[in-house]
């Protein structure tokens, strides 16, 4: 059976520290440190949850729970970074796609895919080399409905059962959540952060109580944190594979010049 032997979740943007160097300052060491402690647990593959922003998915053809299954991926290209290719798994991509579906579970492969900044911002940083080969789990935001908590929960829950019984024995699995968190887009309240609605949502995690995360709902979620808050699906599924674990907070900064509340965090897995 495999090993999740690590798990992280983090926002996904970086902007210009104009304004607000100190806190840009603490983000990046973060967002480092959380890239120091993939590489040292040596991962055979990496798991990367995310919400595509439109640009691999189309509202015409809703594909809201979908995972990359390529061999290699080159990035889209937005926010002007690079394109260099990363490597992908798609043997433990195509056998999750086989696993949840024997479970009666809705998942899409996509292929061709090319991932955006939602993927690529922290893939650089933590795998800056692209030595580590990842499967991109799209977890999609942009639709009405949405996946709910619930469903990303349960998407979780299938994603470590899959490593620990299903996958070869002593692979090395890390599984990383990117989005949130709290943050409004195209919406009159851009720029706002809702700093005390993160702090409660990450001291879920920090104290270990990650069921309570299936019971959120998006209406709620939408309100309290925004549209872009949504993405916090990415950080349940995260939880949903590792239910008993507890996370140390890496960092949070709320940065309303970002359009964002900035947080990374690494759970303790026993």
């Amino acid at each position: 059976m495999g090993n999740i032997v690590g798990a992280f979740a983090m926002s996904h943007v970086l902007g210009a520290p104009d304004g607000q160097e100190e806190q840009a300052l603490k983000v990046w060491e973060g967002m480092q440190e959380i890239g120091r402690q993939v590489r040292a647990l040596e991962p055979d593959l990496l798991v990367y949850i995310t919400s595509d922003h439109l640009n691999n998915f189309r509202l015409s053809a809703p594909q809201p729970i979908a995972i990359g299954t390529a061999a290699a991926f080159t990035p889209y290209g937005d926010m002007g970074l690079p394109l260099e290719e990363f490597p992908g798994h798609p043997g433990f991509a195509r056998g999750f796609l086989n696993f949840v579906q024997e479970r009666g579970s809705n998942l899409e492969a996509v292929d061709p895919l090319r991932p955006d900044h939602g993927v690529v911002i922290p893939l650089d940083i933590v795998d800056p080399q692209h030595r580590i080969p990842t499967v991109p789990l799209y977890i999609n935001m942009v639709y009405d409905p949405a996946p709910s908590p619930a469903e990303a929960w349960a998407l979780g829950r299938m994603l470590g059962d899959y490593i620990r019984e299903a996958r070869p024995q002593a692979e090395r699995v890390v599984i990383m959540a990117g989005g949130g968190l709290s943050h409004w887009i195209g919406v009159p309240e851009e720029g706002r952060v809702n700093a005390a609605w993160d702090e409660a949502f990450l001291r879920i995690l920090e104290e270990g109580r990650n069921a309570e995360l299936e019971a959120l709902d998006n209406a709620s979620i939408r309100q309290d944190a925004g549209n872009g808050g949504l993405e916090v699906s990415s950080w349940v599924a995260l939880a949903g594979a590792i239910p008993s674990s507890p996370a140390r907070r890496v960092f949070y900064e709320p940065m309303p010049g970002w359009a964002t509340g900035m947080g990374g965090i690494a759970f303790h897995i026993a």
